[in-house]
């Protein structure tokens, strides 16, 4: 059974940084794109970095720079490096194994205050 478990959220103010982590098991997951998605209150889930198998890394328009996606296999987690951070950027953070199906982590909270 595939899971995903987030990790490192919180309260930050605007300009600081955060490091997420997406630990996943029951899946090979050296070979999988795992994707790290967003949703703030009332708005639909939005896609903000991928990194596929190989550690090719993609990002959102409104995270290049500031964001940075990477992983390390032998530990079976993805990261999410935030920094300058914004208030706009608070929402719970999803980390998913990107296929048919995708799996999906809980969710962690980043609450950014101006």
């Amino acid at each position: 059974q595939v899971q995903l478990v987030e990790s490192g959220g919180g309260l930050v103010q605007a300009g600081e940084s955060l490091r997420l982590s997406c630990a996943a098991s029951g899946t090979w997951f050296s070979i999988n794109t795992i994707g790290w998605y967003r949703q703030a209150p009332g708005k639909q889930r939005e896609w903000v970095a991928r990194i596929s198998s190989g550690g090719r890394s993609y990002y959102a328009d409104f995270v290049k720079g500031r964001f940075t996606i990477s992983r390390d296999n032998a530990k079976n987690t993805v990261y999410l490096r935030m920094s300058s951070l914004k208030p706009e950027d608070t929402a719970v953070y999803y980390c998913g194994q990107l296929g048919v199906p995708t799996y999906w982590g809980q969710g962690t909270q980043v609450t950014v205050s101006s």
